[in-house]
């Protein structure tokens, strides 16, 4: 079950997320489901059938887990392999 003390140690493909910050002014506001991701980016489907792919080091994400509870992450902090994030120690960020 992914909560919000363990969302960076989960897959986040198949969750809703919303880009609310990016260096790239043109990402800033994207919605949609993340549908692949690398150690350096995100892609996400905007229900349209257009995918749209993220850097993760430039955007700060909007991710609603399934309970419905939304949570706020800075990208640079899940740069890694997904796989790999398991295994990372993380900080408390919220």
């Amino acid at each position: 079950m992914i909560t919000p003390q363990n969302i960076m140690r989960h897959e986040l493909v198949g969750l809703e997320v919303e880009v609310t910050h990016s260096l790239h002014g043109d990402l800033q506001g994207i919605k949609g489901k993340v549908v692949n991701e690398t150690k350096n980016t995100l892609t996400i489907d905007d229900g349209e059938g257009n995918e749209k792919i993220i850097p993760k080091g430039s955007a700060t994400f909007h991710f609603t887990l399934p309970e419905g509870i939304t949570i706020e992450i800075d990208g640079k902090i899940i740069i890694s392999r997904p796989e790999d994030r398991i295994k990372k120690r993380f900080r408390k960020y919220w």
